[in-house]
């Protein structure tokens, strides 16, 4: 059998195309069709051939057609591509992706045109629809390519980046502007930027900040990032997500502000009650039942006594800083009394409670909030691990001298574990992960703020690494600042 020539197989690729094909003359007119052009535009071929591209496209996009048209008649292009509209023969709107190329005589002149044309009106439907939410959206919507340029952003995002950088943006990631921490004092960094870290690959929820030069009229955003990537999985860039939540933080800097002044309000009173509960306590002339009722009244005054402590802390470290009184400390033994202490409360709760110390480690810090920072991590890692279980305490100092380097605290523990989203906002005031809640674990969810308040008011450094099937790693690293300066 022979082969098809090649105008046998130009013919059946035509007829058989899936795709609208057509041999288009030097004046427009429609030469050859097939089937598919005819099915997508609903002439029958007799009367499409009579017609040119002029009167099958729409009038608002054929100017730029036949500009396209006219410079590959003339020689300046040999081909050309164009998303436009044609008019179907019922009225309808046809949205086609027009391929076309020139066919030259064997002199070099022009010949006619091969025009492929695919239906993307259903693509251009949901594309148009796409759009409509990308721009009416309350959300902030940005797409950055895998170099950090900004490819893309709704309306929602312009008005952010009016307010965040009001001397204009070069459209890069990691750029410097108006931001803040949520402290609303603290500039953040090039490195901690929501667009610089999404570029190295990051995912992230709930980064809270503050954009804007004014404090008093700046706006609050919280920002998610995700990462694109292709089909091979390689990284292509990254879609981040700004909702504004100024109303929220600010009803927060309300409800802080109130609580410490409720809590300065308390505090006198409370040491007042304290106070004479300790006199009573101390008679022997009361009955025993009295006693009891006493003990029970001391131990639950102490725990409010602790609350209110707690809270002072927390609005001493946002209103600028925990004030620090140091000294030369023995780290050792601050965790040894810390252990004794809490010793009774594994037991009870049927732990094992270890570590792994040196004889002394000296350093210069403030006594008393170390050892806050101590008992926070201690009571948290026993209180979030489950019977059978086992939490281990480490210190050592980071370097090679006697007094060199960090003073590095680790308290390790194999509890319930928090997921990365949790993770984010464990230093968060307030914030109680979904185990705690779920087993119903008491507590405020103040412990690691104070905790972090205090490292950072010290210049050091408190990282967390947790997994829910495997427990969690708090590690504080301390620096000695030498010698306390004489008063």
């Amino acid at each position: 059998m022979d082969a098809p020539d090649g105008g046998e197989l130009w013919r059946l690729a035509l007829e058989h195309s899936p795709v609208g094909m057509t041999l288009v003359g030097l004046d427009g007119r429609l030469l050859v069709v097939n089937r598919a052009l005819c099915d997508m535009l609903g002439y029958d071929p007799e009367t499409l051939t009579t017609k040119g591209f002029q009167e099958l496209t729409h009038p608002d996009d054929l100017d730029n057609d036949l500009e396209l048209f006219g410079q590959a008649v003339a020689g300046d292009i040999d081909s050309y591509r164009l998303t436009k509209r044609y008019l179907h023969a019922d009225g309808r709107i046809v949205w086609g992706d027009l391929s076309v190329a020139l066919v030259r005589q064997a002199d070099g002149s022009p010949l006619h045109f091969i025009s492929q044309i695919l239906d993307i009106t259903e693509l251009e439907a949901e594309r148009r629809t796409l759009e409509a939410i990308f721009e009416t959206v309350n959300v902030g919507l940005l797409l950055i390519d895998k170099e950090g340029r900004y490819r893309r952003m709704n309306r929602r995002h312009q008005d952010y980046m009016r307010v965040t950088f009001p001397d204009g943006h070069d459209g890069a990631a990691g750029q410097l502007g108006h931001v803040y921490f949520p402290d609303g004092s603290t500039p953040m960094g090039r490195e901690d930027m929501p667009s610089f870290r999404a570029v190295q690959g990051e995912e992230f929820d709930g980064l809270w900040y503050w954009v804007g030069r004014d404090p008093a009229t700046r706006s609050a955003l919280s920002t998610s990032a995700r990462t694109v990537r292709d089909p091979s999985g390689e990284m292509t860039g990254a879609v981040l997500a700004y909702q504004d939540i100024t109303d929220l933080m600010r009803a927060l800097q309300v409800k802080d502000e109130f609580v410490a002044s409720v809590s300065h309000e308390l505090r006198t009173p409370l040491t007042s009650v304290l106070g004479y509960l300790e006199l009573l306590r101390s008679r022997d002339d009361l009955p025993e039942a009295v006693q009891t009722q006493l003990d029970v009244i001391h131990r639950n005054a102490g725990s409010l006594q602790l609350l209110v402590s707690d809270l002072l802390d927390v609005a001493q470290a946002r209103e600028g800083g925990l004030e620090l009184h140091r000294g030369a400390v023995d780290l050792a033994e601050l965790v040894r009394e810390t252990l004794d202490a809490a010793a009774p409360q594994a037991d009870n709760a049927g732990l094992d409670l270890s570590a792994e110390l040196p004889a002394s480690l000296v350093t210069h810090v403030d006594g008393p909030r170390v050892r806050q920072v101590i008992e926070n991590l201690v009571s948290n890692a026993l209180k979030y691990t489950e019977p059978g279980g086992s939490v281990t305490v480490g210190l050592h100092r980071d370097g090679h001298g006697a007094g060199d380097g960090d003073a590095v605290l680790t308290v390790c523990d194999t509890g319930i574990g928090m997921t990365p989203q949790e993770l984010e906002h464990v230093c968060t005031r307030f914030f109680r992960g979904e185990g705690a809640l779920r087993r119903e674990i008491p507590g405020t969810g103040l412990g690691l703020n104070i905790v972090s308040s205090i490292v950072n008011a010290h210049g050091g450094r408190l990282s967390v690494e947790s997994d829910p099937a495997r427990g969690s790693r708090f590690t504080v690293r301390l620096p000695d600042d030498g010698p306390a300066p004489a008063s």
